[in-house]
């Protein structure tokens, strides 16, 4: 765990900036004390990281907050969109220095544009932000999100952890045993009910998180016991194939 100064130094960002991360609910601390001091973990660090490649590549904050807390969110894709990015980025700048270079020789202005085109640039980012930003399913979240008070909204998230509990319980059976398959059904269901519509497609992609992403893992396997986060998985990918 790292304090917000710590980070601060560590990243370069400043501390306001990170506390106004917290506040939009960007970048939240791990874990905040009673003194109201925040802690980062790792978890935190990698999403600042990427938050930080994001605001690189000029996307505003809110619409990184979209594609990160995105229900289909992989860390990896990303991560090979941002690389993509980064090097339509570089070769528009190596385009732009060549420009001035050429002008900067021949000592005359060129009355030519091409070299200022981001319109690849432009597309690819649109691209990512339509696979990544603003879903259905993140709108539908969203809405139903509005209509809940804070304590609600406490109180949904404490259900579903008592269903990873239950499920926890069973890891003593396969996940192909009908009793783990018709809790993972109750899962989709409560999701369904209280986030978002939950498809296979989509319940799939959070059995991938729910072992891909530290932070989730480690709040579902102490709702269910050591192994939770896994053992949901593989009887997730059973339940959708």
């Amino acid at each position: 765990m790292r304090t917000v100064h710590e980070v601060s130094k560590l990243t370069g960002v400043s501390v306001r900036t990170l506390h106004y991360y917290d506040a939009i609910d960007l970048l939240k601390p791990a874990k905040v004390t009673e003194a109201g001091y925040r802690l980062y973990d790792d978890t935190a660090l990698g999403r600042l990281q990427s938050i930080l490649l994001f605001r690189e590549l000029r996307f505003p904050l809110k619409e990184i907050r979209e594609i990160l807390d995105s229900p289909n969110f992989n860390p990896a894709e990303a991560l090979e969109q941002q690389i993509t990015l980064l090097e339509l980025q570089k070769k528009h700048i190596e385009k732009l220095i060549a420009f001035a270079r050429e002008i900067q020789e021949k000592g005359v202005y060129k009355m030519e544009f091409d070299a200022f085109d981001k319109s690849e640039w432009n597309q690819y980012a649109e691209e990512v932000k339509e696979r990544w930003g603003q879903t259905r399913a993140y709108e539908e979240c969203e809405e139903k999100m509005k209509e809940k008070t804070e304590n609600e909204v406490r109180d949904t998230a404490d259900q579903m952890m008592e269903i990873f509990a239950e499920i926890g319980k069973l890891q003593h059976l396969s996940p192909e045993d009908n009793r783990v398959q018709e809790k993972i059904e109750t899962l989709q269901s409560f999701i369904s009910e209280h986030y978002y519509t939950c498809t296979k497609e989509i319940l799939s992609g959070l059995g991938q998180m729910y072992v891909g992403d530290e932070r989730m893992k480690r709040n579902i396997d102490k709702a269910g016991g050591d192994g939770t986060a896994e053992f949901a998985a593989q009887a997730i990918e059973i339940f959708v194939h």
